[in-house]
């Protein structure tokens, strides 16, 4: 597959990927090589990597504990104090290898360490292909609040191979094709078309999707790198569904959420949203829920979760002056953006989704 350029480094696919870490690796000589992994990378991904790896540089692996709960400042001090020990210096490289836990706190992580030192991100899931790929976010969570510290930074690369697809559940599948629906309603119908003409969702089907997402979002962030403006297209979804997976994180009476799973139910709400205030087509929302609730099944919630997930939305990183904003569809690939909603229709919106 084509290499996509973007800000200053290119995602690369497949077995070229590897052909161009170790030129990259050859040419500029690091230091020392740091291997970034938690439990399940550690177990199912390294092998893949390393016997594709071809350097003399000295390689450590650093591990993490699997999971959002981790995607903290506590386990960033835990790899800045590993780094300093295994003697990291400003020349060295670190590879993330894994999901978007790995690849956002990862790239924090590095551009934070001795003021900044290189990394590649090889992310593992379809949601990190398809979402952390490309835009150069880094960050950690604060407490259950999604990404509230981190900066902007750009990786050396970003290798893609979907061989790594074969090492997560179907679940981990159904969470990243969350994110190739966004692009579909937002930004290119025939992704949508695609995806509700799956029967079975295989890694042989994904393939262009993943390209295509890919081409979707570097074509987003390049035009807005700091998200002032169309970048914000991206949060589809993200508004009520990131309040939603942070609520589920939270209390104790709840299963988590997948990240997938939150936004598929902001979808439909905002889906519904857009309805009531845009006037996008009442058929369309419901086909939207009908093909969302086929994929994820319905999430349990209930009208007493309404409030404590609607205080949440205060601390979502696209408000200004204390005023929640929404990305709302007009039509299918047209959108507004920053978009007020009012409290009694978002709690509507919740009423349509758990019907």
């Amino acid at each position: 597959m084509t290499p996509i350029l973007s800000n200053n480094y290119y995602v690369h696919f497949n077995e070229a990927a590897y052909a161009k870490l170790n030129e990259y690796i050859l040419n500029t000589n690091p230091s020392s090589l740091f291997i970034l992994v938690d439990e399940n990378t550690n177990e199912n991904c390294l092998p893949i990597l390393l016997q594709n790896l071809e350097t003399t540089s000295p390689i450590e692996i650093i591990e993490i504990e699997a999971g959002e709960e981790h995607k903290n400042l506590e386990t960033c001090t835990g790899v800045w104090n590993a780094l300093t020990e295994l003697g990291g210096d400003r020349k060295c490289l670190l590879i993330n290898l894994g999901g978007g836990v790995i690849t956002d706190l990862g790239g924090f992580v590095a551009s934070t360490f001795k003021r900044g030192i290189a990394f590649i991100n090889i992310p593992t899931t379809l949601l990190s292909m398809v979402d952390a790929s490309v835009g150069g976010k880094t960050g950690v969570d604060l407490g259950v609040l999604k990404n509230q510290i981190g900066l902007f930074s750009n990786p050396e690369m970003v290798l893609i191979d979907p061989t790594y697809l074969e090492t997560v559940t179907e679940r981990e599948l159904r969470s990243g094709l969350a994110e190739i629906i966004k692009y579909g309603l937002t930004y290119d119908i025939s992704i949508w078309n695609t995806v509700n003409s799956f029967k079975n969702l295989t890694l042989s089907n994904l393939n262009t999707l993943i390209h295509r997402s890919i081409e979707i979002k570097n074509e987003v962030v390049t035009k807005d790198p700091k998200e002032a403006g169309i970048r914000k297209v991206l949060n589809f979804g993200h508004t009520l569904g990131h309040a939603i997976e942070s609520y589920y994180l939270e209390t104790e009476s709840k299963d988590i959420l997948t990240h997938g799973e939150a936004i598929a139910v902001g979808m439909v709400t905002e889906a519904y949203i857009s309805h009531k205030l845009y006037h996008f087509p009442l058929e369309e929302v419901k086909n939207i829920k009908s093909v969302i609730l086929k994929i994820y099944g319905k999430i349990d919630i209930e009208p007493s979760d309404y409030q404590a997930v609607i205080e949440l939305l205060i601390h979502d990183k696209k408000n200004i002056a204390g005023k929640v904003n929404f990305v709302l569809l007009t039509n299918f690939e047209h959108f507004k953006l920053d978009c007020e909603v009012e409290i009694a229709l978002l709690k509507e919106a919740l009423d349509y989704y758990s019907a």
